[in-house]
């Protein structure tokens, strides 16, 4: 899948699975490429991957993607709503980008500005590896370049109409355990939550829909993204690389002492 095809794909809400990558370790990111998913997202934000990790990270996914099932491409969830890392993960050859901790529309404005160049948007011109896949053309990068904005926090699930309607967005992420928190339980997922939350859930993806973009949520395992599929939403990803990886581990140790 290029670019191009991943855009047009989120823009007509086509299901899509995705998995997450926290760990800086590009022969596991491209192990993970070669299996099928849609998407694999980096992530910048609270994962252990600097900028260098990024890129070969990127790198390691399109690897992985070339000799895999079904074409898949690299995101990034980068670290903060500001020019500088949405136009440096974009120019390490992200295909889009998941913007954290969006409170409004102005938010979302501003992301889109990053993410785009004129005369959409103000990104500085510097293609680099994203050249690779869509060209040295600024309108072209324009249309293949995917902007999704986080629902985390008290006033984005407010505004989340608004921050829906901007201009330029292509899709909502809902990240569940900081949602969770913004409702006011008291550790994610907290049972006691569990009515309000799911509420909170329902209602970005009905908005998103309504107002004709895709919704993403993360879950935590194949379960749970295959139920938010069902529910509404047009895209989920999987876990993450740690959280797998210690799961796996545990088990294993519990069959060989048992």
């Amino acid at each position: 899948m290029n670019a191009n095809d991943f855009a047009r794909k989120v823009r007509s809400r086509e299901k899509l699975v995705g998995y997450w990558i926290t760990l800086d370790a590009p022969p596991a990111a491209e192990r993970i490429a070669r299996l099928g998913y849609d998407y694999v997202v980096l992530d910048g934000q609270h994962g252990l991957i600097g900028y260098q990790g990024l890129m070969t990270g990127l790198m390691a996914i399109d690897a992985g993607a070339a000799i895999g099932p079904r074409p898949t491409v690299g995101l990034v969830r980068v670290e903060a709503n500001d020019p500088t890392p949405i136009g440096r993960a974009l120019d390490a050859g992200a295909t889009g980008v998941i913007v954290p901790l969006i409170d409004t529309a102005d938010d979302v404005r501003r992301a889109v500005q990053a993410a785009k160049y004129p005369p959409v948007g103000a990104r500085s011109f510097g293609p680099m590896r994203a050249s690779l896949r869509i060209g040295p053309v600024p309108a072209d990068s324009n249309d293949a370049t995917v902007v999704l904005a986080m629902i985390e926090t008290p006033l984005g699930l407010k505004n989340v109409a608004e921050i829906c309607a901007t201009p330029g967005l292509d899709g909502v992420y809902v990240g569940p355990s900081d949602l969770s928190l913004a409702l006011g339980a008291r550790f994610p997922g907290d049972p006691e939550l569990e009515g309000p939350f799911e509420e909170a859930v329902e209602l970005i993806a009905r908005t998103a829909q309504e107002a004709g973009i895709a919704a993403g949520i993360h879950t935590f395992d194949g379960d749970s993204a295959k139920h938010r599929l069902e529910q509404g939403y047009s895209f989920a990803t999987v876990a993450s690389d740690v959280a797998h990886l210690e799961a796996v581990a545990a088990a294993h140790l519990a069959t060989a002492r048992s």
